[in-house]
């Protein structure tokens, strides 16, 4: 293709070539012929006259479709189905007249979205756990570093930065179990009819209903599916792209909680994403390293959020046994969906796994504020060294007043030990004070929350999906 038609960025740019081959067009016109061989295979088995060497006709031109005879149908009759139905018919003689048999359009077209929605969803899954198995990995490595922690980006009582990985991780997991059950209560939607009452079918079966209820089964086990929707109009009802692209929303929101931390953290100059060595971070300004990766993390999310709501309003507006209003919209709504999940995940996991600490600024910014919430364990030494708890409490809330105004006000540095230690009501030295400041004191639980989480929670995970923490991809831009 030349440069001058419009190129999807999602396939261009972000979108891995695994992803894109489940929503190409081959991907889609071959599995429309897996569902007529099996329709095919199926019907012979109920007793119809197809014979197997008509069969092995169709099974030996699965593949090898001819697109250009599809296209010129196309043009002709102005219907895709019927074009393909047409082309296949060319290429296997005597088996034209039994492909499609029975079915409508939706045979091929809804049972093929099901399908390839179900492939797309496994790739997503593989993904998602090798994030999870990055941070993982984070995790464990930094449970034990204290760090500041925040609330309403204010500083907070301290966590580690293990602990903060946990709670990306956590996000993820969530996402996982959602993915889980949507995936395990996809089906087919099988050979409904035109309305969804199997008409057709029971005339060919001569009326003979428990050919017919055998008949969706069938076809349902031949495409690996535990089954088929009980009841339908003439499609698979829309609410089914509903759950499935809230899942990708789902990890679209995880993903974007995740790289807006990481931004916060990176202006502050504690943790930074990957950064390669020729890697320019501004045309103007040549000392900027910016965290581009993880900001387009929260561009591609944003666009899938708001992706999310097409199938929820088209699910919606679905008139009686059918309309077609869904169509044009499911054809981009779902597969730039997935092809934005899968950009997201590469990306999350290409940060997760190159993540840069800076310890030692880590502990200045901690150090800064230590002081403020160190004021309990100071004022419980003050009382054991004889002082009354209320009288101290109100010195140290003067004091911690003072000693934020120095910071904001004059723009010096924490005086907060300084002044206790010069107010004779604590009958502290500067010495025995610099012995309550040490940050592991402050960080609670959280090693031990941290390492508890990743052994019962997070690596029986892993162990069951191994192989995850190999995925580390390489991204285009």
């Amino acid at each position: 293709m030349g440069n001058d038609r419009y190129v999807s960025p999602l396939s261009e740019r972000y979108a891995s070539r695994e992803m894109q081959e489940v929503f190409s067009p081959d991907r889609k016109f071959r599995t429309w012929r897996k569902l007529w061989i099996a329709l095919a295979e199926t019907e012979q088995e109920l007793g119809l006259p197809i014979t197997d060497e008509q069969i092995a006709e169709l099974k030996a031109h699965a593949d090898d479709i001819n697109y250009e005879d599809a296209k010129k149908r196309e043009k002709e009759v102005r219907h895709d189905v019927m074009a393909h139905v047409y082309a296949y018919g060319l290429q296997c003689p005597n088996a034209k007249g039994i492909i499609h048999l029975g079915a409508t359009s939706c045979y091929v077209g809804d049972n093929t979205d099901l399908i390839l929605m179900r492939d797309a969803l496994a790739i997503v899954r593989r993904k998602l756990i090798g994030v999870i198995a990055h941070l993982a990995a984070f995790a464990d490595a930094y449970k034990d570093l204290p760090t500041l922690a925040f609330t309403h980006f204010q500083p907070a009582q301290p966590t580690t930065v293990g602990k903060r990985a946990t709670l990306w991780i956590n996000e993820f997991m969530i996402d996982l179990e959602d993915l889980d059950y949507v995936s395990g209560t996809l089906r087919l939607l099988g050979s409904k009819g035109t309305t969804g009452t199997q008409a057709s079918f029971l005339e060919l079966f001569e009326g003979d209903q428990e050919k017919c209820d055998r008949l969706d089964p069938m076809i349902a086990e031949k495409l690996g599916f535990p089954g088929c929707y009980p009841v339908s109009g003439q499609t698979y009802s829309r609410k089914v792209d509903t759950r499935v692209l809230n899942v990708l929303a789902g990890i679209a929101a995880s993903a974007t909680k995740f790289s807006n931390d990481i931004r916060l953290l990176q202006h502050m100059k504690e943790v930074e994403e990957p950064f390669e060595k020729n890697q320019i971070g501004s045309s103007a300004m040549a000392y900027k390293r910016n965290p581009m990766r993880s900001e387009r993390i929260a561009s591609l999310s944003r666009y899938l959020l708001a992706d999310a709501l097409n199938p929820a309003v088209t699910s919606s507006v679905q008139w009686f046994e059918r309309t077609l209003d869904d169509s044009a919209n499911k054809r981009l709504s779902v597969p730039e969906g997935f092809l934005a999940a899968d950009g997201i995940l590469d990306l999350v996991a290409n940060v997760a796994g190159g993540l840069v600490v800076y310890p030692k600024v880590i502990r200045k910014h901690l150090m800064a504020e230590l002081p403020f919430m160190a004021t309990e364990n100071i004022m419980m030494d003050a009382v054991k060294a004889g002082g009354d708890r209320q009288e101290l409490h109100e010195r140290i809330r003067v004091l911690s007043m003072e000693a934020g105004r120095h910071v904001k006000e004059e723009g010096g540095d924490n005086n907060l030990l300084d002044l206790i230690a010069a107010d004779g009501a604590f009958s502290l030295t500067r010495e025995e004070l610099e012995k309550s400041m040490d940050p592991a004191r402050y960080v609670g639980r959280a090693p031990y929350q941290t390492e508890t989480y990743l052994r019962e929670v997070v690596r029986p995970l892993l162990e069951k999906n191994g192989g995850a923490a190999e995925y580390l991809p390489e991204i285009n831009v």
